[in-house]
């Protein structure tokens, strides 16, 4: 029996959480279909609605409270006796028959980035995992970088990529981009936040050296109140912030725009530039081995570190329509390379080597 750790169900959707709903979908077409087995059950704490999209699935609610505590003390009880799938970065130290997918190394390459309080437990809790369970990850970068900081052998952590197709059943709202006032392939789009590893202040300050009076960057996930914490006064002109959309506007943005803008500094794979190949659409990203390793030659590599690097990439992204077509055109084998059927393959078959 395989019981999964259902805490995720109660927080927001971002990557690691669509992760562990992508695959947890697949699995139930496949009971529903008959070709796996009836063997899943999802552990829920309380106040945690069970979802009813997958009523072929078991699901209990088990002990008491929510957070750490709960996943410490009372998920282990409910989940004696069977495989315990951990999805979402952390899971209980205690049962050793247990598969968990930590999705980068973010909080050991760069702890700066985390309040003491969070980087101590989280950097603790991964050491004390990697020791007592198997652990899986999302990357051949990540699998690297966790093999050399938790000391174990990369050819031991199993690679379970994310994948993108989940774009394919949502219907995009094309209306988000006139009600932005913006012009179908005349954009720039970044899907991200002010988090440092996103490097959203030097992608601005290019920006504001290129950008002619029609260009346009629209940040998706950064709030207006992001700039005064970060030390900037007013949103830079040209750049639109549309404040929290459905996927379905996302879409709609991703298909309109001319490029994705994705200068990341560290990832542990990078969803946007998957989903925006989804739709033939090229991308201007920060040269960093799990964006190359996801987005090959599809897209145009910047140094990240330098404004200088990120500037001539946008003024080249912005002009070049030639080279954008042929971006464009190298998008589809990098699609074709990542599905979340064969993603819960490999979930599957980590499952079974335990």
């Amino acid at each position: 029996m395989i019981a999964v750790n259902g805490r995720f169900l109660g927080r927001s959707v971002t990557g690691v959480e669509r992760f562990a709903r992508m695959l947890l979908g697949q699995v139930h077409d496949r009971i529903v279909a008959g070709v796996e087995p009836p063997r899943w059950t999802l552990l829920l704490p309380p106040g945690v609605a069970a979802p009813p999209e997958w009523p072929r699935f078991s699901m209990r609610t088990v002990g008491r409270g929510g957070g750490h505590a709960w996943e410490q003390i009372h998920l282990p009880r409910a989940a004696h006796g069977s495989t315990l799938l951990n999805l979402c970065n952390s899971g209980p130290v205690a049962p050793r028959r247990s598969l968990t997918v930590i999705h980068d190394a973010l909080v050991y390459d760069l702890p700066e980035n985390f309040s003491r309080p969070y980087r101590t437990m989280h950097r603790t809790l991964g050491h004390l995992i990697a020791r007592r369970s198997q652990i899986a990850t999302v990357s051949g970068f990540s699998r690297d970088r966790l093999a050399a900081v938790l000391k174990l052998d990369p050819a031991r952590i199993p690679v379970i990529p994310n994948a993108a197709d989940h774009v394919d059943a949502i219907v995009p709202d094309t209306d988000i981009v006139a009600q932005l006032g913006l012009i179908p392939g005349r954009f720039l789009l970044f899907v991200g936040s002010f988090a440092p590893n996103k490097n959203l202040p030097r992608a601005l300050e290019a920006f504001a050296r290129v950008a002619q009076p029609d260009d346009r960057l629209v940040l998706v996930g950064a709030a207006v109140k992001s700039f005064a914490q970060n030390g900037m006064d007013d949103v830079p002109p040209g750049v639109i912030l549309p404040g929290r959309i459905s996927d379905e506007a996302l879409m709609g943005l991703y298909r309109a725009a001319r490029a994705l803008v994705f200068p990341s500094l560290y990832e542990g794979f990078g969803i946007p530039p998957l989903e925006m190949m989804q739709f033939g659409r090229p991308v201007l990203a920060g040269d960093i081995p799990p964006v190359r390793e996801v987005c090959g030659d599809a897209a145009l590599y910047v140094d990240p570190t330098s404004v200088d690097s990120i500037a001539g990439g946008l003024e080249r992204i912005l002009r070049d329509d030639i080279l954008v077509d042929d971006l464009a055109a190298r998008t589809a084998a990098r699609v074709d390379a990542y599905s979340w059927s064969a993603s819960t393959d490999d979930l599957i078959a980590a499952l079974a080597a335990i």
